[in-house]
Parts: C-alpha cells; structure tokens; sequence
C-alpha cells in the first residue's frame, strides 16, 4: 500500500516569529479525505560539548511552556539560510563560551513528527576551548557540567526530561569509544 497523503488545500491560521500553522485538506491513501494540523517550524540546533574530563556541559534554564527551570545541552533555532553546523557552534559560543575543536554529527531528530516539521540537527563538540558565554539579552541561563555517566543515570531516571537532551546523551554515551 501506498502511505503518502495528498495536500488538497491549505488554510493558513498563524504567522509567527518562530513558527507557523496551516490547517490541510489531505486525500488518504485509500481515497478518502482528511484534516491535518500542521506547525511549521524552521528548524533547529543542538550541540553536545563533551570536555576531554568526559563531562557534558549543560545548560539549565527557565522554560516557559512547562513552568520550570530544565537542563538541557545548548541548542537554538535555525536563522534563515543558517547551515546547522554553524549554527550549532554559534549556539556553543553563545551558551557556553566554548569552542569545538572538532564536531561530530550525531543525525537528526524530529521532536513532534505528528503535527510539526520541526527537525534538530544533533552535533558532538570536542577539543573545546573554554571562553566567555554571550547569551541573547533575554536569555538567562546557568552553565552546568556533568559527567556522562552521570547525565544517562539522570536521562535514564527522567531527571533530564528534553527529548533531544536525551537522545544526545543516549548517543554519546554508545558512541563515546568512537569519540574520543
């Protein structure tokens, strides 16, 4: 069976700063037709700065969605026309201060792939070299290093609750042999 879904129509609802939403008009792939609710999402970034100690370096922040403050590895979203790798070390330097002495992709993640096209693309930051963090001027944040085992005990005992934190972890934590 085919499973693609044909966009009949669109209704354009929301423009934002960040995102976008459109309703859709879909033909099944049995025929029949349906609604999809659709945000669009530019894109975005997260880097995972790994020290040579074997520490991951956090951020914790406040996140307004849910009320409270979460750790999180430094992540942003896609400027226009931004490759994410640059993005990623801009978001490294800003957050952090540091900088990569190398990166290693780690793929990308779709965080919500039943309503939003958002995609992060996942990087690994290593040789880092320690420098002054330059958040945005509304962004406040706490700089945290944990060691990896310790950040997949947390992951694993949802003290880390930011789904591509948790996956980066996962990632780095089977991939650690290969990185360093």
């Amino acid at each position: 069976m085919e499973l693609f879904e044909e966009t009949l129509a669109r209704e354009e609802h929301f423009a934002g700063r960040v995102f976008s939403v459109h309703v859709d008009a879909i033909r099944l792939p049995d025929g029949k037709t349906a609604r999809r609710e659709v945000v669009e999402h530019s894109g975005g970034v997260m880097i995972a700065p790994l020290t040579d100690s074997g520490e991951l370096i956090f951020v914790r922040q406040f996140r307004y969605p849910y009320g409270k403050v979460l750790p999180e590895l430094p992540a942003g979203k896609l400027e226009p026309g931004e490759e994410p790798l640059a993005a990623g070390l801009r978001e490294l330097r800003e957050e952090t201060g540091a900088a990569a002495g190398r990166t290693v992709s780690l793929g990308q993640f779709y965080p919500t792939p039943g309503y939003c096209s958002e995609v992060i693309h996942m990087f690994a930051a290593l040789n880092l070299t320690e420098g002054t963090p330059q958040p945005d001027e509304d962004e406040y944040l706490e700089i945290v290093r944990i060691p990896l085992d310790e950040a997949l005990r947390m992951v694993l005992a949802n003290e880390i609750a930011d789904g591509k934190t948790q996956v980066a972890v996962m990632k780095i934590a089977l991939l650690r042999d290969k990185l360093t």
